[in-house]
C-alpha cells in the first residue's frame, strides 16, 4: 500500500528564551519558508504580530518593519524582546501540512513541544500566551487546562509556579479582527503581566 502522507517537518528555529522572560509566546508552527520575510518568529510579512507589538509598545505599527525591503527588522526585534523578557517558540516541534499551507486547520501535530522543559529554562516566566486555536488546543492538553475564550486567561500551576495561560486572537490576517482591535486585546494581556 502506498503512503501518501505529507512529509514530517521539524521546527526550523531554536526556542528564543531570554533569561529574564516573564512571558512565553507560543504559536502553532512557522509557515513554509517560501513565505518568510525574516529568519525569526512570525516571519510572514502578511502576519501582523510585530505590527501589534509596534502599536502597543511604540505607538507605531511599523516600528519593527523594514518597509523598503518588505521584511521585519530581526535585530531590532531580538533586542526589544530580550529587554522586555518575552520568549518565543511553538507548541509543535514536528508537523505535517495536510494541505500545504500554514492554516491551523490543516496542521497535524506529529510531535508536540516539551513545554515543561522550556519553562524550566525560563524560571521567571509567569504566563504563556497562545496565538491561535491549534496552539491553544495543544497546550491545554499538555497542562490539562480548560480552554480559555479568546482574549481571556486560565490559571494553572506548574511545579509550584502559579501560571496564567492567555489565549489571544491569531495575528494572521485570516483571523477576522482589525489590527487595532487585536492590539487592544494583546495590550490588556501585557498589562496584566506587567510588561506595559
Amino acid at each position: 500500500m502506498e503512503n501518501n502522507l505529507p512529509e514530517v517537518e521539524s521546527h526550523p528555529l531554536e526556542p528564543f528564551l531570554p533569561e529574564n522572560a516573564k512571558l512565553l509566546m507560543l504559536g502553532s508552527f512557522p509557515p513554509q519558508q517560501k513565505r518568510w520575510s525574516t529568519n525569526f518568529y512570525y516571519p510572514n510579512f502578511q502576519n501582523d504580530m510585530w505590527r501589534i507589538f509596534g502599536l502597543i509598545f511604540k505607538g507605531n505599527k511599523d516600528e519593527f518593519v523594514d518597509l523598503d525591503n518588505k521584511r521585519f527588522d530581526r535585530d531590532k526585534l531580538v533586542a526589544f524582546l530580550q529587554d522586555k523578557g518575552v520568549a518565543l517558540y511553538d507548541t509543535a516541534c514536528k508537523i505535517r501540512r495536510l494541505a500545504g499551507n500554514a492554516s491551523d486547520a490543516d496542521l497535524e501535530v506529529v510531535e508536540p513541544t516539551d513545554v515543561p522543559a522550556l519553562l524550566r529554562r525560563i524560571p521567571l516566566c509567569v504566563a504563556i500566551v497562545t496565538t491561535g486555536g491549534k496552539a491553544t488546543e495543544t497546550l491545554c492538553k499538555c497542562f490539562d487546562v480548560k480552554t480559555p475564550a479568546v482574549g481571556t486567561a486560565a490559571c494553572f500551576e506548574f511545579e509550584g509556579r502559579q501560571m496564567r495561560l492567555f489565549r489571544m486572537p491569531s495575528s494572521s490576517r485570516a483571523y477576522p479582527m482589525k489590527l487595532e482591535k487585536k492590539a487592544e486585546t494583546y495590550r490588556s494581556m501585557f498589562e496584566a503581566i506587567g510588561l506595559v
